[in-house]
Formats: structure tokens, C-alpha cells, sequence
């Protein structure tokens, strides 16, 4: 069994910025997901490393901030 995952390269995915972005700075995310894996990076430097964690993690993260 091959247990080598087959990832996107993270400049391929499609990153979608927080709606709470004003464009005028502030503390914002991008966010782009894959099947297995969600990534979040600084919208202010996108040359930095993203965060990557399991989508199942990323779900209870975002109910967790809604509440």
C-alpha cells in the first residue's frame, strides 16, 4: 500500500478571502479546500506557509467562532 497522498501544490488552489475583509487591513484569512484538507494562510502575506488541517477539524473551528 502506497500511504504517499497526492496533494495540490498550495499555488494551485482557489483561495477565497473572509468576508469580513474591508480591504483596508486588518487581521483577515484566505482559505482554499482540497478533498482532504483545508488551508488557511494571512491574506495581508500570501507568501507565507498556510495552516493545513483536516476538514473535520476546520467544521468544528467555525462552529466554535459562531458561537
Amino acid at each position: 500500500m502506497n500511504t504517499q497522498q497526492l496533494i495540490k501544490p498550495v499555488t494551485e488552489l482557489t483561495w477565497f478571502k473572509s468576508s469580513y475583509s474591508t480591504g483596508s487591513g486588518g487581521e483577515c484569512i484566505e482559505v482554499a479546500a482540497s478533498p482532504a484538507t483545508v488551508h488557511v494562510r494571512d491574506s495581508k502575506d500570501t507568501t507565507r506557509a498556510s495552516l493545513a488541517v483536516q476538514p473535520t477539524t476546520w467544521t468544528a473551528f467555525v462552529q466554535f467562532a459562531a458561537l
